[in-house]
């Protein structure tokens, strides 16, 4: 208690200070406002005037004044106070005109050795008191009647002093005499009560209250410093008869008169400062009281004072002059935060909600009549689902489903009522709507059947829809987004209440083509974006078997020959996937304006499902997960896949169009899978599958795919390559490609190339195709090289001889014909007739 009673003085001096130090800064402000209009006066009154007039002597403080005139120029001279004439020296400037500046020298010379002399008066009381006892001159009642008479003495001096002509011009000395008295009173009270207890707890209470209320009287005739002491008494004044000796109820009572009476104080004398102080303290006693009480009584009545007090502080803030917002604000986000508080304690019960509702309702009130108090109404609703969530969390929830569902139409119905005013109430409706039922939902699904619940969620988004439909515009308003947001999110809440467990992906799709059709109407750039949330939702939705796709895909890429086993069921795939790609692809083909900036992003999250998708239904025929299905038709599905990808990305790269698309199936899922799966990792001339000719086929059909686009040239030709080699492996070792080389195989493989090289040549010459020249010659220089360096070492005698000379007539026919070729441009050069 001693340290609360520090915290309220604290509290109590730090609002002195500042009301003193605006009061200084006013009064200096004043002060140079002054000077400059007397520097102006005293100028204008040394000015030669146009010929004499007389001076006549009045009554005025401002002393006589020369009536208005003309100048020669013919401008008015306006009547300007001057000193009245008088013989002699001149005399002191009058008091009115001799405000000191503020400085250093006036502040620590001028005020505050009155204000430190008061001090010392109190602090001479009590070290009389304390000699006397020293002495063992008084005993306790005596030092309490010399004590109070003290005090006593004080005020009737302050009442003195603003009476005698010598002082009455300067208010510190009366504040100075009251406050001191004040203390001293106050200290006297508790001497007789905690010290000495000569009266009884109630009547040291009562005589508080009399002290206090003395304390505000003065106040009114001696200014803020006296109302700051009896603010700090009065809220001090219980702990002195002890807070609860009497019970809870008459101190909330006397507390909430005290703090009427400050209002009513603060309103007649414009201190916003002592409203201000009066709530912080009223709600201090409040958290007080909650800390060390418990019990259901007391908490009511707590919660009955919080309620009014907050309610009370914001009709007497801006009435007191309190200009600040935010200041303005506090006391009723203090007291409906402390309505949430005492909540748990009341077993969520009628009177809890009932505080809340009502203060609420002041809110929103208050909100309609002063904009200052609309962000309370926001931050009424948020404090509103903290409450809801901690009561559907209790162990019994009380009247909270009720509770709540009054506070969804308090609010939804404020926010549709004043939707003309602004968007914050557009905001406060939309959060009224969802908000509630969607906590409730979450946090109680039992409360509820399904169908209970879509009714509620579907009223609900009929409420945001209505502020979607009045807001639509082809503007990006941030309140249209989120009305239709709200209104989508609350829709397919709905509808999934309707559908068995697992179909989730139909109500996802049905919004997400919704809101691509309410964009086409409404044309609001923002809009299009929006089903890309939904995409995005059906994509976690399906999250597990999408995850167990991933692990295929994974095992599969780093070697393992039975990828099927880690595949999902696909009609579960199919079930919480296929609708919502289905419908995202069909409108990113039909509109182009579908997702807007998100369009590109949409395409790859609706591309890679659909491949995923594909993949999983391409795997179920042949089902390969054991061995022998793996060497049966491993290699059958893999180039089945591969040329699948190859062609869907060969049309459209071909035709210009999706080359984001064209580019992923052609390169990514087409030639890097041939090479990574074909050709390195699982290559049927090293691991055992039934590849055959196929592998040729499947190698050539990829190599003209490539060769029909310009820029894939360098992969056609090599592609090429490996088809013609693949093809003397087949021929030379069956379906089955492993086994050693042999020579014959190694001579076919020459042969091949030869051949390659010459058609090659042969077609470049005869289309005009450079390229194909130069892959020609390259091959061919390859296979020269490849003869001499390995085939001639693996043979001897009569084969080493025919091979060198079926080679050299070879060349020498290349070269004959290519060097015929080379001269054609230049014979023809020659032979063109000259530019003239």
């Amino acid at each position: 208690m001693t340290a609360y009673a520090f915290l309220l003085l604290a509290v109590a001096a730090a609002t002195a200070f500042a009301v003193l130090k605006r009061r200084i800064d006013r009064l200096e402000h004043d002060l140079q406002t002054l000077e400059v209009r007397l520097a102006r006066l005293d100028g204008r009154a040394q000015a030669p005037a146009p010929r004499p007039v007389a001076r006549v002597q009045t009554a005025d403080l401002q002393g006589p004044r020369i009536p208005a005139d003309e100048t020669d120029d013919g401008s008015e001279i306006p009547p300007v106070p001057i000193p009245a004439p008088v013989e002699g020296p001149s005399p002191a400037p009058s008091p009115a005109f001799t405000l000191p500046r503020l400085s250093f020298e006036t502040l620590v010379g001028g005020r505050l050795p009155i204000w430190i002399g008061g001090v010392a008066l109190v602090l001479a009381g009590f070290f009389l008191v304390r000699y006397s006892i020293e002495q063992g001159l008084l005993g306790p009642a005596a030092r309490t009647f010399i004590a109070a008479l003290f005090g006593l003495a004080l005020v009737a001096a302050s009442e003195v002093v603003r009476r005698l002509p010598a002082t009455r011009d300067d208010a510190r000395l009366g504040q100075v005499f009251a406050g001191a008295g004040i203390a001293s009173l106050y200290g006297t009270l508790y001497m007789a009560a905690a010290l000495y207890h000569l009266i009884a707890p109630l009547t040291a209470f009562g005589a508080v209250v009399l002290v206090t209320l003395g304390a505000m009287g003065l106040s009114l005739r001696h200014g803020p410093p006296t109302a700051i002491m009896a603010l700090a008494g009065g809220f001090l004044a219980p702990l002195v008869a002890g807070f609860n000796a009497a019970g809870i109820a008459p101190l909330l009572v006397y507390l909430g008169l005290f703090v009427a009476a400050l209002f009513g104080l603060a309103v007649h004398r414009r201190w916003g400062w002592l409203a201000l102080a009066a709530s912080v303290a009223g709600l201090g006693w409040t958290q007080f009281l909650i800390a060390v009480l418990d019990g259901r009584g007391n908490l009511s009545a707590i919660g009955l004072y919080t309620m009014l007090l907050a309610g009370g502080a914001s009709a007497a803030l801006p009435a007191a002059g309190l200009r600040n917002r935010w200041l303005r604000l506090a006391p009723l986000l203090v007291g409906l935060l402390q309505l949430v508080s005492i909540a748990p304690g009341l077993d969520f019960g009628p009177l809890a909600w009932s505080f809340y509702l009502v203060l609420a309702a002041a809110t929103l009130v208050l909100a309609w009549r002063d904009a200052v108090y609309l962000p309370g109404a926001p931050a009424a609703m948020a404090l509103l689902l903290a409450l809801e969530a901690l009561g559907l969390t209790a162990v019994h929830h009380g009247s909270t489903p009720t509770g709540a569902l009054v506070a969804a139409l308090l609010f939804t119905g404020a926010g549709h009522a004043l939707a003309a005013r602004g968007r914050q109430w557009i905001a406060l409706a939309l959060l009224g709507a969802a908000g509630p039922v969607l906590v409730a939902h979450v946090l109680t699904p039992a409360l509820l059947p399904p169908l209970g619940w879509g009714l509620l969620e579907l009223g609900a988004a009929l409420a945001c829809a209505r502020l979607a439909w009045m807001l639509r515009s082809d503007a990006d308003d941030p309140a249209l987004i989120a009305a239709t947001l709200a209104s989508a999110l609350l829709l397919t809440v709905a509808l999934a209440q309707a559908l068995p467990h697992g179909w989730l992906s139909v109500p996802l799709a049905l919004v997400l083509g919704g809101l691509a059709v309410w964009a086409r109407q409404v044309r609001a750039p923002t809009l299009f974006a929006l089903p890309i949330l939904w995409l995005l939702a059906a994509l976690v939705a399906a999250g597990p078997p999408l995850l167990d796709v991933a692990s295929a895909i994974f095992v599969a890429l780093i070697g393992d020959r039975l990828p099927y086993k880690e595949l999902p069921v696909f009609a579960d795939l199919l079930r919480v996937l296929g609708l919502p790609i289905a419908v995202a692809l069909a409108f990113l083909f039909v509109d182009p304006r579908a997702f807007g900036r998100a369009r590109r992003g949409a395409a790859i999250l609706a591309g890679t499902g659909a491949v995923l998708l594909l993949y999983t239904l391409a795997k179920q025929p042949l089902a390969i997960a054991t061995p022998e299905r793996f060497l049966a038709w491993g290699f059958v599905e893999r180039a089945l896949f591969t040329q699948a990808a190859l062609a869907a990305g060969w049309a459209p790269f071909r035709a210009g169009r999706l080359p984001g698309l064209a580019k992923a199936l052609l390169l990514l899922l087409g030639l890097a899978r041939l090479v990574w799966f074909d050709l390195l990792l699982l290559n049927p001339a090293f691991v055992a599958q039934q590849a055959g000719p196929l592998l040729a086929a499947h190698l050539a059909l990829a190599a003209f795919w490539c060769w029909t686009l310009p820029r894939l040239r360098v992969p056609a030709a090599l592609l090429s390559i490996a088809a013609a080699l693949a093809a003397i492996r087949c021929a030379a070792h069956g379906t089955l490609l492993t086994g050693p080389i042999g020579s014959l195989e190694n001579g076919g493989y020459s042969a091949a190339l030869l051949l390659l090289a010459l058609a090659w040549l042969w077609r470049g010459i005869a289309a005009g195709r450079h390229d194909l020249r130069l892959a020609g010659l390259g091959l061919l220089t390859l296979t020269t090289c490849k003869v001499f360096l390995v085939d001639a070492a693996a043979l001897d005698g009569l084969l080493r001889i025919l091979s060198f000379l079926g080679l050299g007539v070879a060349l020498i026919a290349i070269g004959w014909a290519y060097s015929r070729f080379l001269a054609r441009p230049a014979a023809a050069a020659q032979e063109a007739p000259p530019l003239t």
